[in-house]
């Protein structure tokens, strides 16, 4: 009897050894694979959660381990290196620096000036004077994986939003990315971590997170100080001084002020809603 299989190209030919299978795969499928491991990674302690009703409900780190699984099937050493660089990549000009800094703050202490204007009450003396928290609570976020939200990026833009781009225009892109991160945050509102309006907040600060990106000269260094710098001066420093119904106007406050921006770069940014020729 004829082995049909044999006379297959050797590319197309099903390996029987379940890793070399399940390398074909990913291979095939990166972008559907990073998302796939990405959630893996990240959601394992969500059942650990549930069981003890401490720790983390989620893994920060996970994107940047989806990553690092996926390129080392498909482009091995030479991927991983370019993502490390990627991460490294300082060089961009003082500007983009000033703004990765600037822009969380600005946008985040507008939130607070709008939740205020509209009943909250003014920040004590004592809750403001806790600024001096802020720059080591940053560099801890930017620094170590497992906490804060830095150490996603080289997963959500340094590996899931060039592939993203190839084909799609980077308004198309972000909408598919952001709505991705969003469900991935799903384990920390379920336990209360995070206000429901931040679904919203996340998919609007993607579209603002591409423009910065691409314009950083796709540095995921920059854009892990953009989410270091955010997570710490939003969730750790304004957030914290409201309360009840005021932290939930707060966190609506944010999307106000963060879906400002994304409507900004949609406007204006030259470019943002065309896609790539073919």
């Amino acid at each position: 009897m004829t082995d049909h299989a044999l006379d297959r190209p050797a590319e197309i030919r099903r390996p029987r050894n379940p890793f070399a299978r399940l390398a074909l795969a990913i291979r095939r499928r990166p972008l559907v694979w990073f998302f796939a491991l990405t959630y893996a990674y990240s959601w394992w302690p969500a059942a650990l959660y549930a069981y003890t009703g401490s720790g983390p409900a989620i893994l920060g780190c996970g994107p940047f381990l989806g990553a690092v699984t996926v390129l080392s099937v498909t482009s091995g050493k030479q991927g991983l290196k370019a993502l490390f660089r990627s991460m490294l990549k300082w060089r961009v000009g003082a500007r983009w620096w000033a703004l990765a800094i600037v822009g969380p703050i600005v946008l985040s202490a507008l939130a607070t000036v709008l939740n205020v204007a509209l009943g909250a009450p003014m920040p004590t003396s004592e809750e403001l004077g806790n600024w001096t928290n802020i720059v080591p609570t940053a560099f801890a976020i930017l620094l170590i994986p497992v906490i804060g939200g830095a150490w996603e990026e080289p997963g959500w833009r340094g590996f899931a939003l060039p592939r993203l781009l190839n084909e799609r225009s980077p308004l198309v892109a972000s909408l598919i990315l952001g709505v991705v991160w969003a469900i991935w945050h799903l384990p920390v509102y379920f336990i209360g971590d995070q206000q429901w309006s931040d679904l919203v907040l996340v998919v609007l600060a993607t579209v603002a997170f591409t423009w910065f990106f691409q314009n950083a000269l796709q540095s995921v260094l920059l854009a892990m100080v953009v989410h270091a710098v955010n997570n710490t001066i939003s969730g750790e420093y304004f957030s914290q001084m409201f309360e009840g119904s005021d932290s939930t106007r707060q966190s609506w406050m944010l999307v106000v002020t963060w879906g400002a921006a994304a409507a900004l770069v949609v406007r204006y940014a030259r470019g943002f809603r065309k896609a790539p020729a073919v």
